[in-house]
């Protein structure tokens, strides 16, 4: 598996429109669990352009992206797969949320989180 984070500097400009414009369950997941290595130390960033997309967050190193899917997902379903697999080509996990469980259930999202976490160290022992 590649190393490589494909970075796409071409959608550079709308990740900071998005950034700038983040729903509030953004907003939370950033500040209280992602922001500042304040999940196990792990490095995240928002609005990260990979191939041609762009993540709500993404931790190279675990080779993770974090989507926090607002209503309009409910339509999306179709594309959100086929990103999915795209992302999964390229070496990276998705972790989906919706706008509800990161808002409501904070405490939840963490421990899913964890359990992902878990699942890496366990994956490395064997």
């Amino acid at each position: 598996m590649s190393k490589k984070s494909h970075y796409n500097k071409k959608h550079k400009h709308l990740a900071r429109k998005l950034r700038k414009n983040s729903t509030l369950g953004e907003r939370i997941l950033w500040s209280e669990v992602l922001r500042a290595r304040k999940f196990y130390g792990y490095q995240f960033n928002r609005q990260f352009c990979i191939d041609r997309y762009i993540a709500d967050f993404i931790c190279r190193k675990l080779r993770w992206v974090i989507e926090v899917d607002g209503y309009s997902h409910r339509f999306k379903q179709k594309e959100d797969r086929m990103r999915d697999k795209r992302l999964a080509e390229l070496g990276y996990k998705t972790i989906r949320f919706t706008e509800g469980q990161v808002r409501d259930d904070l405490k939840n999202v963490i421990r899913e989180l964890e359990g992902h976490l878990v699942l890496i160290d366990d994956d490395h022992q064997h």
